[in-house]
Parts: structure tokens; sequence; C-alpha cells
């Protein structure tokens, strides 16, 4: 590969990172409960990397071809950010002590994010029309290396962004409360719109 090829795929896959989505939602409410940016994008990023290998392993393709299979993971994560949504509706987070904190843990935070990007259809379909597009079969790496890289350089540059959405969100909203409260509350209806829309698209 060269750089002008790493160039641009990082150019459009940079233009889908800063559209938010369902990952923008959760570092948002990750950075409101403190101290936890860091597991949930570690999360988020688990299942982008994870999507990354399903491709490169050539699982893409197969799973693509069998409506069933994509069927039952669109509605597996639909159905699971709309659960996500519906807790930051009925208990928006507002920002915390320390001392509130206890009852959370970085495993669980991580898992989430995992679930949240890794169940997310959107991801998968994305990542099997992308990241071939952008490969040499002349090259001296293999495809599916060639692919891991750039599934590797995607997952950096969400890394960067995630991690300053949340940690910004953290930085704006935590002396106020109310406004938390608020970004939380959309922060869930835009999980639970999605989730709707992904479900939407399954029964039409």
């Amino acid at each position: 590969m060269t750089l002008s090829v790493l160039a641009a795929f990082w150019a459009v896959s940079f233009l889908f990172i800063i559209t938010p989505g369902a990952d923008w939602a959760y570092a948002i409410s990750a950075g409101m409960r403190g101290r936890w940016v860091t597991p949930a994008v570690a999360g988020l990023l688990s299942g982008h990397l994870l999507a990354t290998i399903i491709v490169a392993a050539g699982v893409g393709g197969l799973m693509a071809s069998n409506p069933m299979i994509l069927k039952v993971l669109t509605v597996a994560g639909s159905l699971y950010l709309f659960w996500l949504g519906v807790g930051m509706l009925r208990n928006p987070a507002t920002p915390v002590s320390g001392s509130v904190q206890v009852a959370d843990s970085w495993s669980r935070w991580a898992w989430k994010g995992l679930c949240v990007s890794g169940l997310n259809p959107k991801v998968f379909l994305l990542f099997l029309a992308l990241l071939p597009q952008f490969t040499d079969p002349l090259s001296t790496w293999p495809v599916p290396a060639q692919i891991v890289a750039l599934g590797g350089l995607h997952a950096v540059s969400c890394g960067v962004v995630y991690l300053l959405v949340g940690f910004g969100a953290r930085a704006v909203l935590q002396t106020r409360p109310g406004a938390a409260q608020r970004v939380s509350q959309t922060s869930g209806a835009i999980m639970i719109l999605i989730a709707l829309i992904l479900l939407t698209e399954q029964m039409l």
C-alpha cells in the first residue's frame, strides 16, 4: 500500500468517524459519568477491530451473503441499542464524584462499548464495503494484512475522536448538571432512534 492510498482511506474513514451516532452517544455518556471514558472508548475500538478481523478472515463475505445471519445480527444490535437508550432516558447521566462511581467498573464500561460497536451491523457492513476497496492484490502485503492495517488506522482515528468527545463532554458538563442530564437524554434518544431505524429496515 502507498501513502496516497492510506491518506485516501483515512480521509473517507474520518468522515464517517466525525458523524455523530451511537458511538458518540456512548462516549458522551461515559464522559458524564466521570472516569469511564477510557474503558468505554477501549470497548468501542474493540468492536471495530473485531469487525476488521472478521472481514480480513473472509468470514464477512459469507455473513453478508446469508441474509438470516445479518438479520439476527441487526435485530440483536438494535435491541441492545434500544435497551441502552431507554436506560439513559430513565436514568440520565449527571456529573458525579469519585465516591459515587464505585458501583461501576472498567470491565463493565469496556464490555458495553464492545457491544455498542460490535453489535452494530452498520459498522460491519461499512467495513465490508470500504476496506477491500483500498487493498492492492499486487502488493507484497497479503490482502488480509492490508485490511487489518487499514482497520488499525481507522481504530486509531476513532480512538482520538472518541476520547476528545468523551473528555470534552466531561469538561464542558462537569459543572452543569442540568445540561448534562439533557445531553444524556438526547444521547439516549439518538440510540433509540438508531435502533428503531435499523429494526424498520428489517421489516421493509
